[in-house]
């Protein structure tokens, strides 16, 4: 995959966080005229947003749904990539991003946090699709964010997407590590309205989430978590250093209502199941970041 280094972009400073919905409205026309391609041209521009302040009122609806702890001066180690999704849609919607928005599906996130950040501060958010990528499913697009204060990085985050279509089958087939199941140590019993409280916080309104009827319109029986949700609530109950790494892989959605169980080793894996334990939805770590 040829990654596009920040110096390779045109910068383009935004004077506000741009709306969701018309971005999920425009991705949602555009995406039938969409080939997707792993050598397809993708976009060349960083978007930024050179001040941004947190909505301390939607950061609290956040801490709720997904369980961190709440009235603190501090960040959700997860909290920026929803500050800086609005700008990912802006360049996923584009005419010039070659994957459809719909069906679109998250695969990966890795979040590298350097320091503790400050609920109250401001930040300088930039966004850019670093490139694509042959996957044994279709094409694969690499999407960065980073946050900086003062000028210095001090959160950044790796996201990859997944256009599903019809391959030559030469993408090399994915073999991760066989793992024995992590010991469970809770179940928790999700209520069907958690994509709608998630969405009504983060902003991400996609209607897989809100509804079994237009979950349904996209082939889902009931209404799916957002992926994001799935680790945020992971790791507000696993915990993380003020300095950290934390990676994850989206395997299966999770249908609302409905129950899963958290499993975790003590020390730094974590994975999400299902009640039964033979489906795997979300596995992940955290790892300290060492300086």
């Amino acid at each position: 995959m040829a990654l596009l280094g920040s110096g390779d972009s045109a910068s383009v400073v935004l004077p506000r966080s741009p709306a969701l919905a018309p971005l999920l409205a425009r991705g949602a026309l555009r995406s039938p005229f969409k080939r997707p391609r792993p050598d397809a041209p993708f976009p060349r521009t960083r978007l930024v947003l050179p001040a941004v302040r947190v909505d301390l009122a939607r950061l609290a609806a956040y801490e709720r749904v997904c369980g961190f702890a709440t009235g603190d001066d501090a960040l959700p180690i997860t909290y920026p990539h929803v500050l800086g999704f609005p700008l990912a849609m802006s360049l996923m919607s584009g005419g010039d991003f070659p994957l459809p928005l719909l069906g679109l599906v998250h695969t990966s996130i890795g979040i590298t946090r350097h320091t503790a950040l400050a609920a109250t501060g401001a930040y300088e958010l930039s966004v850019y699709v670093a490139g694509l990528a042959p996957h044994r499913r279709g094409t694969e697009a690499t999407v960065v964010t980073e946050m900086r204060a003062g000028g210095d990085v001090v959160w950044e985050s790796t996201s990859t997407y997944l256009a599903r279509h019809r391959t030559d089958g030469r993408a090399p087939e994915a073999r991760g590590e066989q793992r024995k199941p992590l010991p469970a140590v809770a179940e928790w019993q999700l209520a069907g309205n958690v994509g709608r409280r998630y969405g009504a916080a983060s902003g991400d309104r996609n209607p897989i989430h809100l509804s079994p009827l237009t979950a349904r319109l996209f082939g889902f029986p009931r209404a799916i978590a957002h992926g994001m949700w799935t680790v945020a609530r992971c790791l507000a109950a696993h915990g993380a250093p003020q300095a950290a790494l934390v990676r994850a892989e989206f395997r299966a959605p999770v249908l609302l209502p409905g129950t899963v169980t958290y499993a975790t080793d003590g020390i730094g894996r974590f994975e999400l199941r299902d009640a039964r334990g033979d489906r795997v939805h979300l596995v992940g770590e955290v790892l300290p970041l060492l300086t």
